[in-house]
């Protein structure tokens, strides 16, 4: 019992120097810091992730040809599923993490993670904020700074807080 609790308590630290310490450095290359992903279980194709990045979980799927800019978060308790040939700006957070309301004694009750899906050739803008649930839909535009809380038909340019449709693409 005490080893599993210790295993359990380790793996964090264990997955914080690796993935966001060692393999989020400057000093590593983009192949190495790839496999070093894959390794961990993530399901990286033939994407480039720029140095910076802090990721929660294994639970990030990036497809072929996508990018993924400095300083990205990723709150992926759920999974967190980027297309193929996406651009993901800087500073951009995936927040999977919501909650059931509590009671008045603490409002944040049991912890309810869901996935969100950005489809094949989005571009996410930088400093936006992807919560819980959604899903962009293909050759979707998030603008700068925006909010994303409710899902983003296809094809369509989406800006603010919250997000709305602007026009079609």
């Amino acid at each position: 019992m005490l080893f599993k609790q210790l295993k359990k308590a380790l793996r964090r630290p264990a997955r914080d120097i690796l993935i966001n310490s060692a393999a989020a450095s400057i000093l590593i290359n983009k192949t190495i810091r790839r496999s070093i992903y894959r390794l961990y279980g993530m399901k990286i194709g033939n994407a480039w992730i720029a140095p910076g990045c802090e990721f929660v979980s294994d639970r990030l799927e990036v497809g072929d040809g996508s990018w993924i800019q400095r300083g990205c978060v990723f709150d992926n308790n759920a999974a967190v599923k980027i297309g193929a040939n996406c651009d993901v700006a800087f500073n951009v957070i995936f927040i999977t993490n919501t909650h059931v309301i509590g009671n008045e004694n603490r409002r944040a009750g049991k912890g309810t993670p869901r996935p969100i899906t950005v489809e094949n050739g989005s571009w996410v803008g930088a400093g936006s904020i992807i919560l819980p649930g959604v899903t962009i839909g293909a050759g979707c535009i998030v603008g700068a700074g925006s909010v994303v809380n409710k899902d983003c038909l296809p094809n369509g340019l989406y800006a603010g807080n919250p997000a709305k449709r602007i026009k079609d693409l």
